[in-house]
């Protein structure tokens, strides 16, 4: 088994949730990743031969046996997510968009568990318009709040994201997010919003109307005991279990969010995730809520 140590990532538009949660420091934490695997930002490794290396470094050494032989990074990013105020109005692209846009071979789908649901009830999902002609003139207006319809859910349900859907997380809300490990996300607005500098951040309206799909909307799902499987990844919810046994052929990754866990002599606070290959176990009689997510069959390129 792998244990990894959390990052913590500051944004414009995170709250003080997340450092109540996992015992961290801020105020303004949008992200505490798990799971996170790039150059130059990447879970570092807290046991075993590979202590004090980096995820992403050490990867190409057992994707192979792990049937991730065709990724270039680990293709989960596990996190927690906080919205404190609501995040920009975006999209995300789809395998063909991904490779037209980015010459990249996959996109990014993405999953939602609402720990906190949001203050108002509702998330951004899908569109208001009907045909392309409405579409490319409520682009061309910018009027993008009006162009987001929204979809209600619940502290509990799970929100699964397919890629060219309109989105947003809003003001309130609090997630174990699961998504594939692809950085595009493109934005048609946020809120006019600046940084400390007084700057706005970039928006990417040209490439967000090319991966748009207008009929794309989620739906809400709950877990009852079952794996919920998507296209390239699936989750299961853990909870007030003895033990935890990776009985599977494949690797998976267990994110403590409430609770406590141990291993190896070493205490893994709220927000951390442990690689486990098959047939490793986890203490879990402290753990209040987990998730065990693992990509699923290799997805050809």
């Amino acid at each position: 088994m792998l244990l990894l140590k959390r990052i913590i990532h500051n944004t414009i538009w995170g709250g003080p949730k997340i450092s109540r949660l996992a015992g961290v420091e801020g105020d303004r934490i949008g992200h505490l990743y798990s799971l996170y695997c790039r150059e130059g930002i990447s879970n570092e490794i807290l046991n075993g031969p590979w202590r004090g290396q980096c995820l992403n470094d050490v990867f190409p050494l057992f994707k192979h046996e792990c049937g991730m032989g065709s990724y270039d990074y680990f293709p989960l990013t596990l996190a927690l997510t906080e919205a404190r105020e609501n995040l920009s109005i975006q999209v995300h692209p789809d395998d063909r968009a991904a490779s037209e846009l980015e010459h990249r071979a996959r996109g990014k789908r993405e999953s939602w568990y609402f720990i906190d649901a949001p203050t108002s009830g509702t998330i951004i999902n899908g569109c208001t318009c009907t045909s392309l002609e409405q579409e490319q003139a409520m682009i061309e207006r910018g009027e993008f709040m009006a162009m987001a319809a929204t979809l209600a859910v619940k502290a509990g349900d799970y929100v699964f994201v397919e890629p060219g859907t309109l989105h947003a997380i809003t003001a309130g809300s609090l997630v174990f997010e699961i998504e594939e490990g692809a950085d595009f996300t493109y934005r048609f607005y946020d809120y006019d919003r600046t940084d400390a500098q007084g700057n706005k951040r970039e928006l990417h309206v040209e490439k967000a109307t090319s991966a748009l799909n207008i009929h794309l909307k989620s739906t809400t799902k709950v877990y009852n005991g079952q794996e919920i499987k998507e296209k390239t990844y699936s989750t299961k919810l853990i909870s007030h279990m003895a033990t935890y046994t990776n009985e599977t052929a494949s690797l998976e990754c267990f994110t403590l969010v409430k609770g406590r866990i141990g291993a190896e002599g070493i205490d893994m606070p709220p927000g951390s995730t442990v690689l486990l290959w098959p047939g490793e176990r986890l203490d879990t009689r402290l753990v209040e809520l987990a998730f065990v997510s693992k990509i699923l069959e290799e997805q050809p390129i």
